[in-house]
């Protein structure tokens, strides 16, 4: 069977669906928010990442942050494609983002990703983040994080989920950018 790669699985993973603001909640296409108030923010917002800072070279006009809560979840349920390569164990998954937050704060942000079954049963997890201060040399910016491996055998559905969390201030200055998840299938 020959190699098929998809494209990425994430919907709106760069912010780029919505229009870019100063910080205040808003909405957050192609995400259902579970906690908190999630925020889309336009880079170069005074007090956030600028354009040129640190983060992808690819980026965008936005990214997202916490918005005002002290703690925000944000997921996004994904049907993943090729179930019999999948089963067969010949799957891998490339997962990746990226991550940061605001200058001294610790405030940050999580990305996992879980791989369930048709009855929900988790089957696998991988979790990237969170980048600290010290990480980013206590810049304000954003870090790239990557995962890989096999999708578990049984994998039907995989859920994408971003936590950010306020370690201090009024705003939650965990940030992600340009969020990613493909499925390489392969054959012998």
């Amino acid at each position: 069977m020959p190699w098929v790669q998809t494209t990425n699985l994430i919907a709106n993973g760069g912010a780029e669906s919505d229009p870019g603001g100063t910080g205040q909640p808003s909405a957050v296409t192609g995400w259902t928010v579970l906690e908190g108030a999630a925020a889309v923010v336009a880079y170069g917002t005074p007090g956030y990442p600028a354009p040129g800072g640190p983060g992808p070279a690819d980026r965008g006009r936005n990214f997202l942050s916490g918005g005002t809560s002290a703690r925000t979840r944000l997921t996004q349920l994904v049907t993943l494609p090729g179930t019999a390569q999948i089963d067969a164990g010949t799957t891998r998954f490339d997962f990746a983002g990226w991550l940061g937050g605001y200058a001294e704060q610790d405030d940050g942000v999580r990305l996992s990703l879980e791989f369930l079954s048709a009855a929900g049963t988790p089957l696998g997890l991988c979790v990237l983040g969170p980048v600290t201060a010290t990480d980013r040399g206590r810049a304000t910016g954003l870090l790239r994080r990557a995962g890989a491996g096999t999708v578990p055998p049984s994998s039907r559905t995989a859920r994408v989920l971003l936590l950010f969390t306020r370690d201090g201030g009024t705003f939650n200055d965990g940030y992600a950018d340009s969020l990613s998840l493909s499925l390489t299938a392969g054959g012998s």
